[in-house]
């Protein structure tokens, strides 16, 4: 064996050993979390960070985190399955706020942040500007989180959860134009600025539209389910790679390529199994991506630089507040004037105190050039602000969520749902034994008296489920959107049966969601 391929080896088995160490300590930690009930009211994403933080302070180092690691290997998935679980027909009904917040948002975050570091600190205006850059980006991952176990407002939801799709993207252009400044490399015009913001953009929206319309049609011709789910995989990485050689936004590509299959692809082309088998495959993904990320932020904080810098990241987190303030209660102000976008001053509250910072900001600042004098100071007050959003603001918006009267009715829910699945599970089975009696396959004796017993249990089902939809009306909007789904389902299930079958040779577009979609528009309005 040669010198070369011992020392490959080696390299391959170290880093083996570095991944499942990792894996192995997120993995554990995320368990606990679950396990005891103390832990259970920490996101367990927080958590992670907390525990990160444990080991650098002893400087246990798990692995070193690079932009490529986080750009093109984390960030992919993580995005994409965000995508493809956000629907389009809840995000369409606030896209114009969405969009505020993501653009204009973005913008001013950027300059907010730079003019006022440089009011307060001694960086320089260019250095400043790649700061804001790299905290313009939010992740909301935790507080997401948060919502969905508390039931918080679907629409608060949505509102975050689509601000941080599009902002990450929004914020990765913005750094690129920015970085060029302090090198020396390029310099500031408007319309240039302009003109390549809308290049990366739009070549993004191009890719991810591409592949995402081809996967979809393609898949509409077979049912294998574990090949569409390879597919999904191959379209995120792909659209993001892609997108980035042809000089694009590789964030905006794998957001518009997870839209496109989430709420078209997988309706016109996956059956319900393999929906749910994708869907399954994502999260999964998405909170194993999330136990490495988390950990490995924490764990690369320096305690030493952090102490010395405690002026500037103080500044920056004043900064980050108070232009996160303007963007949400001034964008929010001026959606509900133009569209009547009807956000409140509560969930205003939650969106400017959840616009947590996490792997984008990070990754922007460590893709500093190192030749430029200045890098340290960006990471340090980027660690430093990212740490204070997500141990902070992260710890205390459950804290906020019950202040301000926005935890919704979760528990209610979850009984309402856990009813009605098993109303429909017991008439099933009740079905089979009506089938079995009148093809006499069993006793017919035998069958009616389990009949009986089926009819009995569902009686105290129906009643439980009156009750609770006597004490709480709200529940009866469960049942319409699951009607509306399966309405849906049926539509796109069916001309996909039609063209495996050669009895259409191209797909039709469906008329139930889009029908929908505006009859909800007219009821909102209406309201």
């Amino acid at each position: 064996m040669s010198v070369e391929s011992a020392i490959s080896e080696a390299a391959i088995e170290q880093n083996l050993e570095q991944f499942l160490l990792v894996l192995s300590v997120s993995l554990s930690v995320a368990t606990v979390s679950r396990i005891f009930p103390l832990f259970r009211k920490i996101p367990y994403t927080l958590l992670l960070v907390i525990v990160g933080l444990g080991l650098a302070f002893v400087d246990v180092r798990l692995v070193n985190l690079s932009p490529e690691l986080i750009l093109e290997i984390f960030l992919p998935p993580l995005l994409f399955e965000a995508a493809w679980n956000i629907r389009w027909r809840d995000l369409r009904r606030d896209l114009i706020p969405v969009i505020l917040f993501a653009v204009v948002g973005v913008i001013i975050s950027v300059l907010g942040i730079a003019f006022t570091i440089t009011q307060f600190t001694e960086l320089p205006l260019a250095i400043a500007l790649l700061v804001g850059a790299s905290l313009a980006a939010t992740d909301p991952v935790s507080v997401i989180a948060l919502f969905r176990e508390l039931g918080a407002d679907k629409r608060l939801k949505t509102l975050m959860e689509g601000e941080s799709l599009f902002n990450d993207g929004v914020a990765v252009v913005a750094f690129l134009l920015l970085v060029g400044i302090p090198l020396g490399t390029q310099e500031f015009s408007l319309s240039t600025t302009v003109a390549q913001f809308f290049t990366f953009v739009g070549i993004g929206i191009g890719v991810g539209c591409l592949i995402g319309f081809g996967i979809s049609f393609l898949t509409q011709r077979f049912d294998l389910p574990f090949v569409e789910q390879s597919l999904t995989l191959v379209s995120a990485y792909g659209t993001y790679l892609i997108t980035e050689e042809l000089g694009g936004s590789g964030v905006i590509g794998v957001v518009t390529v997870g839209l496109v299959l989430g709420n078209f692809g997988s309706r016109i082309g996956m059956n319900p199994r393999t929906r749910l088998i994708v869907s399954e495959f994502w999260d999964f993904l998405a909170f194993f991506v999330n136990s490495i990320v988390f950990l490995l932020i924490g764990d690369q904080i320096d305690f030493p630089r952090l102490g010395q810098n405690l002026g500037l990241i103080g500044v920056a987190i004043g900064a980050v507040l108070f232009t996160r303030a303007i963007s949400i209660y001034g964008l929010a102000t001026i959606s509900n004037g133009l569209v009547k976008s009807d956000i409140g001053w509560r969930q205003q509250t939650v969106l400017w105190w959840g616009g947590l910072r996490g792997s984008v900001s990070i990754a922007l600042a460590l893709s500093v050039p190192v030749t430029l004098e200045g890098r340290q100071d960006i990471i340090v007050t980027v660690f430093g602000v990212v740490l204070f959003t997500l141990l902070v603001e992260g710890l205390t918006t459950q804290f906020l969520l019950e202040k301000l009267d926005l935890i919704g009715d979760q528990p209610v829910r979850q009984k309402y749902s856990e009813a009605t699945a098993r109303r429909v599970a017991l008439n099933r089975v009740k079905d089979y034994l009506e089938s079995a009696t009148t093809n006499n396959e069993m006793n017919s004796e035998f069958c009616q008296y389990q009949i009986k017993l089926v009819d009995g249990q569902l009686e105290s089902i129906h009643t439980e489920l009156d009750q609770l939809l006597h004490h709480h009306p709200q529940l009866q909007n469960l049942d319409m959107e699951q009607l509306q789904e399966r309405m849906v389902d049926i539509e796109a299930d069916t001309y996909a049966e039609f063209i495996r079958a050669g009895r259409l040779t191209e797909n039709l577009s469906p008329l139930l969601q889009e029908a929908l979609i505006e009859a909800d528009e007219k009821l909102i309005e209406s309201d």
